[in-house]
This record gives C-alpha cells, sequence and structure tokens, in this order.
C-alpha cells in the first residue's frame, strides 16, 4: 500500500499556475518525471505507487498508458511555455514493463512540448529481468542516454527476502549488453534486508563492483505500515537489524566504493566523476523546477508543489475528461522552504553556504563540528556545511540541530 497523499490546497481542473510560479522559469533548469504504475510482481518491501495487473482488475490499460500520459504532457505543454528540459527520468514501478514504441512516444512528448538541451541525460530504471540486449539498444537508439538497474543485492536468499524474481548471475549481463548500447549505467543496492549478514552485503556491494559501473546508489530498508514485509516483521516471521548493523553496511559500502574510485555526491549516491553522477536526482536536491507525469506524481515550479490523484483509474478519467490530474498543490514558502533546503542541501558532498542559515542557526554550527558530524575545515574556511561520514549516518539529526 503506497502512502497516503500530502493535504493541501484544491488544485485547479485546468492545471494552471500562479503568475509567480512561472516568473524566471527560463533562467531555472527544468527537468520531467515519467512515472509507470506497473510492475509484474509486488515486492513484499515496496510501498511506492504501483500495480500489477491482478491489483488493477479490468481498469487502466498497460496498452493504453502511453497514450493517457502523452495527454498529462500536453496539459503540461499548455501551462509552461517551451524551456530546454535537461534531464528525463522514467521511474515506477517497473518502465521496461512497456514497450519501447511506447517509453519513445512518451520521451517524444515531452520533446514536441518543450524541447530538449543538447546535452540532456534521459533515464530509464529497469529491473534486470526485464531487457534484452535488443530492447536496451532500441531504447538508446529512442533517445534514453542512462539505465538504472534495480539489482537491490546479489544473494540470492537476500532477493527472497525482498521478493526479488531476478537471478543475480544475470547482472553483468545486463550491464554488459547496455554498456554496448552506448548507455551509461547505474546499480541500485539496498541494505538491511532481514537476515542479510555483513558479509552477504560485502558480497553485494562487490558484485556490483565487478562490473565496472560509474555509478552505485545504497538505500537502508526502510518498512513502510501497509506492506506485506511490515505484516511479517509484526507477526515475528522477520527481524529487522538495528542501527549498528545499517551503519556498519553503510560504513563498509563508502570504504569499498571509495577504494574502487566511486566517491560519495549525495548521501546514498557514488560516481566515479561529477558527470556520472543522476543529474535528475540532483535537480531534486538543488531545488530545481520539474514536471511529474503519471498517477501519484509530484511536480514543483517556482516554490509551488502539486501532486497527482494516485490510482491509475482515477488518472486515466480526469485526463480524459480534460481535466488535470492533479489532486492538490501547496506554495512553499517560509520556515517550510528554509526546512526544505536544509534537508536537502545538507546531504550533497558540495554542502551548504553559511549564508543560507538564519543568523540565530549558525552558532550551532560549532557544536556540529565538535561533535563530528560537519566538517570543521569546511566551516571555517569554506564557510559550507559539509557532513563528515559520521554526519551522513546522522543526517537527520544535522537538520534538527540547524533547524531549531
Amino acid at each position: 500500500m503506497s502512502p497516503a497523499l500530502p493535504e493541501g490546497d484544491v488544485a485547479p481542473d485546468d492545471g494552471r499556475l500562479p503568475a509567480s510560479a512561472l516568473e524566471g522559469a527560463d533562467e531555472r533548469a527544468f527537468g520531467v518525471y515519467l512515472h509507470v504504475p506497473f510492475c509484474t510482481v509486488r515486492c513484499g518491501y515496496c510501498d511506492f505507487n504501483t500495480y500489477t495487473a491482478t491489483e488493477l482488475g479490468g481498469g487502466a490499460s498497460q496498452h493504453a498508458y502511453a497514450d493517457t500520459a502523452l495527454r498529462e504532457i500536453a496539459l503540461a505543454a499548455s501551462v509552461l511555455p517551451p524551456r530546454p528540459v535537461q534531464t528525463v527520468f522514467v521511474g515506477g514501478g517497473t518502465p521496461t514493463v512497456l514497450s519501447v514504441p511506447d517509453l519513445s512516444r512518451m520521451l517524444g512528448g515531452v520533446r514536441d512540448a518543450w524541447g530538449l538541451a543538447d546535452d540532456v541525460e534521459v533515464t530509464t530504471e529497469a529491473n534486470p529481468d526485464s531487457v534484452t540486449p535488443e530492447s536496451l539498444a532500441a531504447l538508446a537508439d529512442a533517445g534514453f542516454t542512462r539505465v538504472s538497474f534495480g539489482m537491490q543485492s546479489a544473494v540470492p536468499h537476500v532477493l527472497a527476502t525482498l521478493d526479488r524474481t531476478h537471478d543475480p548471475r544475470r547482472i553483468p549481463d545486463v550491464v554488459r549488453w547496455a554498456r554496448d548500447a552506448g548507455l551509461a549505467v547505474s546499480l541500485d543496492l539496498i541494505y538491511g534486508t532481514p537476515g542479510e549478514s555483513l558479509d552477504d552485503w560485502r558480497t553485494s556491494v562487490e558484485s556490483a563492483l565487478a562490473t565496472g559501473v560509474d555509478h552505485v546508489s545504497a538505500y537502508a530498508l526502510v518498512v513502510e505500515a501497509g506492506t506485506r514485509m511490515a505484516v511479517q516483521v509484526r507477526r515475528g516471521e522477520l527481524e529487522l537489524p538495528d542501527g549498528d548493523d545499517q551503519a556498519a553496511k553503510y560504513e563498509l559500502a563508502d570504504d569499498l566504493f571509495e577504494a574502487a574510485g566511486l566517491g560519495w555526491y549525495e548521501v546514498s549516491n557514488w560516481a566515479r566523476t561529477p558527470a556520472d553522477a543522476c543529474r535528475h536526482n540532483l535537480s531534486y536536491w538543488r531545488g530545481d523546477d520539474w514536471w511529474g507525469i503519471g498517477p501519484g506524481a509530484h511536480s514543483h515550479v517556482g516554490g509551488v508543489r502539486w501532486w497527482n490523484v494516485k490510482h491509475p483509474r482515477a488518472y486515466a478519467d480526469r485526463l480524459d475528461r480534460g481535466l488535470s490530474p492533479a489532486a492538490g498543490r501547496e506554495t512553499v514558502t517560509g520556515d517550510g522552504a528554509l526546512l526544505e533546503r536544509l534537508m536537502l542541501g545538507v546531504r550533497l558532498a558540495g554542502g551548504l553556504s553559511l549564508d543560507a542559515l538564519p543568523e540565530d542557526a549558525r552558532p550551532s554550527v560549532a557544536g556540529l563540528v565538535a561533535d563530528g558530524l560537519v566538517d570543521g575545515r569546511e566551516a571555517i574556511q569554506g564557510r559550507r556545511i559539509v557532513l563528515t561520514r559520521r554526519g551522513r549516518l546522522l543526517a537527520d539529526a544535522v537538520v534538527r540541530t540547524l533547524a531549531g
């Protein structure tokens, strides 16, 4: 069960934005997120807004989805004037359950609506068992530049606990196929699965690095209420690791990534060079503009944030009737805007300027340096808040301290 949508103001049926959100838009980076809400199997830990064919019943056909998404793109184009799209990210769900022609048409809709920057980054997520050499080559031909594979683990019993269906021995193959097609490749890993030992985690990290990829994401497993795994934990069928276990796994991964030449650029992301970082995700952390297409997708333009209705049938119905699929929106200002900037900015390796803090919050930085959470040299010489590795493990605590 995916989480409930936030509460907010009523969004207008025509999708229009206040004039203030469009002021200076040409000077801000702009990206597009395309949500594909379909999976062949729903993983027990997943609380994303995704559905299997059984869950959807007779509505919201996968075959019609590209046309539905194109209708929202057309609506978005009527709201936002043309401006080059720097990044496109197709996420889910499993985007590659759609055909390459459908994914290509969706990307073409973005191109027709706003235009693509000459150096546009176009990423799709994919499960390792949902691609072939031919489909990856076709994606590259369609204009995709990057693929992010949900590897999660290299250890069969860990994958089984996560309800992942792919064979871990397939990972080197899909990485090679993608590279042969000319695509940049990222691997996503999850640590802290019930029953995963430190040696299991080392195996997963080393297996990912053995493929030679230039980007890896590693996320701590969070078991959300309403998921099948949450029920298993509550019944005592699975035991979650403690915080010390997750911290040890993060530190091990950071050591191994660094030894392999990958540096952290965001708390959960490592890249070989700055050019290998995921530019689309960086746009979120930097507070750029983006339009999220699809059921449950979130958008942000000029300080205005909104979110779509969640169910694919409700989403399609609103667009069929010529209405915006937005369920609600809010304008982020004042303390809310400051807290958001703190939460996102401190997660980046480049840190956050001390000047971004209110005057009364700046004295707290000295305590964070003394506690080993913030780099002292960067704070003094660079006047920036840059997390130490210990600070990365306690990033939420740093934000709470800075926010007062």
